[in-house]
């Protein structure tokens, strides 16, 4: 094995975690609209939530995915009427979705090689949470601050032993 490919044991703990294990630890919480409701309506409760997509569903199935990206190049670009615009006619229709069984390191590869920043989960076909790519880079950089802190309190004397 070239030394350029082992990883460090706390990263490829991290990377090799699964999806569901994040989900338990950030939570299930997913944001969703309606494919009727308007891009106004949409753009409103991604900017009151902070967030940067909303999945779109039809009852309990997942149509598509409305982003930021979505907002600029289908609305903004081609200067469509937001209040007028319905989500159905500018979001991202069949969006790449992952298993609850991928690995950290496998949705990160999704991400990085689809251009997406968003990705819903789902475990037996039913959408059950939605990560991101800044989900996916806190989950991995969270093991290297564990690290970090025990060699600072080592280097300190507060290492226990």
């Amino acid at each position: 094995m070239n030394r350029c490919d082992a990883l460090p044991a706390n990263l490829e703990a991290e990377v090799s975690d699964t999806l569901r294990t994040l989900l338990k630890n950030k939570g299930r919480t997913v944001h969703t609209v309606a494919p009727e409701a308007t891009v106004l309506e949409a753009v409103r409760k991604m900017n009151q939530a902070r967030i940067g997509a909303l999945l779109v569903m039809s009852g309990d199935d997942l149509v598509g995915i409305f982003t930021e990206r979505d907002v600029l190049t289908r609305v903004v670009d081609q200067t469509r009427d937001p209040a007028a615009t319905r989500v159905a006619e500018v979001m991202t229709s069949k969006p790449v979705v992952v298993t609850a069984a991928a690995t950290v390191n496998e949705a990160m590869a999704v991400v990085s090689e689809k251009r997406c920043r968003h990705l819903p989960v789902v475990d037996e076909g039913r959408l059950i949470g939605l990560v991101s790519a800044g989900d996916l880079t806190h989950w991995v950089t969270r093991g290297h601050e564990y690290h970090i802190q025990d060699l600072v309190n080592y280097i300190t004397g507060k290492y226990p032993g």
